[in-house]
């Protein structure tokens, strides 16, 4: 039986199996805080973590699955959602955090993450699935609170957005070609939040 991951599906209903599983998550975690996606090889999360690499193997398709799945469980509660009162409050707060957070230790695996489910396609699916789509849920919140409170466009997709307000920070990090601070995650809010043209040539 597979998880549509091209991994069979762990039994996690026996304890065994829980147990196996939460020791290779916690040994993963450990390693990327210690040295990034680099550190986290199946041989050094299989010693760690005393299970067997056929066994890491059964519950994932790649140790980069094994990582996104450590880093989403760990990172899902990193961002809280601000509740400042506004629609440009909150996304601009919000960017802020969240620039914070691609700017810390944390943001460079995020980096590393990112540019191997490129090459890695069950990676890519794990860590959609275990971070970014709690992320963008969350995101989503604060949009459909503005949307309530009649502060944004009503027919302006939740997913344009999101991409619009957050993607230029991740080309941030993922580039290095400019600052990835408080003051261009206020920078970038407020251009996408009122808009690039000229009031008389927005028409």
């Amino acid at each position: 039986m597979s998880d549509g991951k091209g991994a069979p599906t762990p039994d996690l209903t026996r304890p065994k199996s829980v147990r196996a599983h939460d020791a290779v998550l916690q040994a993963t975690r450990e390693l990327l805080q210690e040295g990034g996606l680099p550190a986290a090889t199946v041989d050094e999360i299989a010693r760690r973590s005393g299970v067997s690499k056929a066994t890491i193997y059964n519950h994932w398709p790649s140790r980069t699955a094994v990582a996104a799945e450590a880093f989403g469980g760990q990172m899902a509660d990193a961002i809280p959602l601000p509740d400042i009162g506004s629609a440009t409050g909150d996304l601009t707060e919000q960017a802020r955090r969240v620039a914070a957070f691609y700017a810390s230790d944390a943001g460079t695996v995020f980096a590393q993450l990112l540019a191997a489910g490129t090459t890695d396609p069950h990676a890519g699916e794990y860590f959609r699935d275990f971070f970014l789509v709690g992320r963008r849920e969350a995101i989503r919140t604060l949009w459909d609170r503005a949307r309530r409170r009649g502060e944004v466009r009503s027919d302006v997709d939740v997913e344009t957005a999101i991409d619009l307000l957050f993607g230029p920070l991740i080309f941030r990090l993922l580039s290095g070609h400019a600052p990835l601070d408080a003051d261009a995650a206020e920078a970038i809010a407020d251009a996408a939040l009122h808009g690039l043209l000229a009031q008389d040539t927005a028409k």
